[in-house]
């Protein structure tokens, strides 16, 4: 059996209602998920909400709420919004959770007993809405000359007692770790953060005293945990440390956390010290996404430009939506969205090319084999084209999907939709129905072949979609993962019974712009 899987991506922070940069990450977790599955992996995936820290805090406040009310009313929010969006997660996390204010308490004695904790005073710069602490040299001027962070976000000067936790003493394990092949990607984040550790480590503030909404310290019931001790220990909550037990032994390490550009450090650096020190494994991959761009420009309330992408998927359709945005941006790079650009490219690759492919054949089936298929011999062309959507299919598209290289591989699917369709083309079945029915045959069934096997890889990209494409071919439940491409036993099966394929019905039905959009 293939060795499990697990993916978490960041809790998110539920101190405003969910935005486009949060269904982008969870739907390419999702993504990521599903297909591990069809490999035949037994998949662990957690998503939730980080719902400690000043900022709650503070939110709750300015809305008259306590920080527990605000917490739940917008992690809700996120909860709903993930259903929607047909995210497969095994559990949602809040750190809220009972047992994960034992985990986070459990990881800090570790720490702790270590000798990496100790009690100090904190004086310096800190942003509320990073939840970070900056050092001199990192900070921007901004234009009224104001002191920002490296992201541009308002610092304010920060005194009070505090524990520390000794990052400066795993200076050169980070090192390493960094230099450890596939373990901080792209490499343009993990060469980020070799310079930042290479430029030395200071200790490292992991708990406040100006506030009380997160875990208590053990033992320092005035303090509460620094809200990233608290949120990153929410990768090992879900599988059940500290308990252990088989979900702990099956699934940690974790195999990718997949997080924003922004907050790459405190994964590839603050988590696997805190790991070490904790005696723990660290986890094999993190891979840190670009931004999504509304137009080209990043989206913010004072703009009016901020997308709700519920409304979206309402609007257009979730699987659209899932397959433009793992489609039209190179993951890993900054990306830029519009409707105008949704509507064209589901319309251009789903609804004209594979969605057309699937109706016209299956209809051709159901017209000229009244929906009955039959035993047949390939010829060259045949076997060429089927070769593509193998290639494509087998290779091609898993080998990108491997690396999260994700518009790479539907690139790949789509060349070999587009070879059926010059196959379809070329071959002509309906002019061969009057020259040659035998071989109208043959062309439509090695189109049906084609098309199984072309639906069962874009599963994790749009699996509603794709679901309803092998539902009209009669494709049975144990032969849709990837173990079934190119297995012809379905198709013998089928010609065996005589059981006929029934009339299909558009499952791509073309997106259109409203008149604003349009003008």
């Amino acid at each position: 059996m293939p060795d499990p899987y697990y993916i978490t991506t960041a809790i998110h922070y539920p101190n405003g209602k969910p935005h486009i940069g949060h269904a982008y990450e969870t739907i390419a977790a999702d993504v990521m998920a599903r297909f591990q599955r069809l490999r035949g992996r037994e998949v662990r995936f957690q998503t939730g909400t980080d719902e400690h820290g000043l900022k709650m805090a503070q939110k709750a406040r300015e809305l008259g709420q306590t920080p527990r009310a605000l917490a739940d009313e917008m992690s809700g929010y996120f909860k709903a919004l993930f259903d929607k969006l047909d995210i497969s997660y095994d559990r949602f996390l809040r750190t809220t959770d009972v047992d994960h204010h034992e985990a986070s308490r459990a990881i800090w004695r570790a720490m702790e007993a270590k000798g990496d904790i100790y009690l100090d005073r904190y004086e310096g710069w800190y942003s509320i809405r990073d939840e970070a602490f900056y050092d001199e040299k990192e900070l921007v001027e901004g234009e009224g000359g104001e002191r920002l962070s490296p992201q541009g976000t308002p610092v304010e000067w920060t005194e009070e007692e505090t524990c520390f936790f000794r990052l400066s003493a795993y200076q050169d394990r980070l090192i390493e770790l960094l230099n450890r092949p596939g373990f901080c990607e792209p490499a343009s984040r993990r060469n980020e953060m070799l310079a930042f550790v290479e430029g030395g480590l200071k200790d490292l503030s992991i708990s406040r005293t100006s506030f009380d909404w997160g875990v208590k310290v053990p033992g320092h019931d005035d303090h509460v945990m620094y809200v990233w001790v608290d949120a990153l220990t929410n990768y090992v909550t879900g599988v059940g440390y500290p308990d252990g037990g088989e979900m702990w032994e099956k699934f940690w390490p974790a195999d990718l956390h997949l997080i924003g550009k922004d907050i790459v450090r405190f994964h590839t650096v603050y988590w696997p010290a805190f790991l070490m020190s904790a005696d723990l494994p660290l986890p094999k991959k993190v891979f840190g996404h670009g931004f999504l761009l509304n137009r080209g420009q990043k989206e913010s309330k004072s703009l009016g430009n901020v997308t709700d992408p519920g409304e979206l998927a309402d609007r257009f359709g979730v699987d659209a939506l899932r397959y433009f945005l793992m489609a039209e941006v190179t993951f890993g790079q900054d990306g830029s969205y519009s409707a105008e650009a949704l509507v064209n490219k589901v319309n251009a690759e789903l609804a004209n090319s594979f969605g057309n492919l699937a109706q016209r054949t299956l209809s051709m089936v159901q017209k000229n084999m009244d929906g009955a298929l039959e035993r047949f011999e390939t010829s060259g062309e045949d076997k060429a084209l089927l070769t593509i959507v193998q290639v494509a299919c087998r290779n091609a598209l898993p080998d990108a999907f491997d690396s999260l290289s994700f518009s790479t591989g539907i690139e790949a699917w789509l060349r070999a939709v587009y070879a059926c369709n010059q196959y379809v083309d070329e071959q002509a079945p309906w002019s061969l129905k009057k020259t040659d029915p035998k071989r109208m045959k043959v062309v439509l069934q090695t189109l049906v072949l084609a098309i199984r096997d072309l639906a069962i890889a874009i599963q994790p990209v749009i699996p509603t979609k794709a679901a309803a494409v092998l539902d009209q071919l009669d494709v049975p439940d144990n032969a849709r993962d990837f173990a079934a491409l190119s297995d012809e036993s379905w198709f013998d099966a089928r010609v065996a019974t005589g059981k006929t394929l029934d009339k299909p019905s558009p499952i791509f039905p073309r997106l259109e712009l409203s008149e604003a959009e349009t003008a």
